[in-house]
């Protein structure tokens, strides 16, 4: 696969997200949102925002696995909260998870009313391709 960053943005010194991929794929996959759940399917960390925005990262993780793709091959995500200010007060560890993946999607992060489960913080989307 061929790829190409189109204006890359930095944190610091640490990559973030591109502005645009122009990419030429032979497969892509369309990665459902996925929020800070654990295994018995309740809502994780409840009490630690950065926990709970590391795992939300986390999740999607498995699901590319699953389906021959890496985290390094998500090209976009869109992160949907309830509580923007709490997500870009702790946005170190919003960055951290790709960049220790190698992966710098382009990105969204909006704030919206409501999630599917009033109790959930955050929910991540996603396209990967390869």
């Amino acid at each position: 696969m061929r790829r190409e960053d189109i204006d890359p943005r930095f944190f610091g010194d640490r990559p973030a997200c591109d502005r645009a991929v122009v990419e030429q794929p032979q497969r892509r996959l369309v990665v459902a949102g996925h929020e800070a759940r654990d295994d018995e399917g309740g809502i994780a960390a409840v009490d630690d925002i950065r926990g709970r925005i590391r795992l939300t990262f986390q999740r999607p993780a498995g699901t590319l696995r699953e389906a021959g793709f890496a985290l390094s091959d998500l090209v976009r995500i869109r992160i949907l909260t309830v509580d923007i200010e709490a997500v870009t007060a702790n946005y170190d560890v919003v960055l951290s998870v790709p960049a220790e993946a190698d992966c710098r999607p382009a990105g969204l992060p909006a704030e919206v009313r409501a999630l599917s489960d009033p109790r959930m913080l955050l929910e991540i989307e996603g396209l990967a391709a390869r």
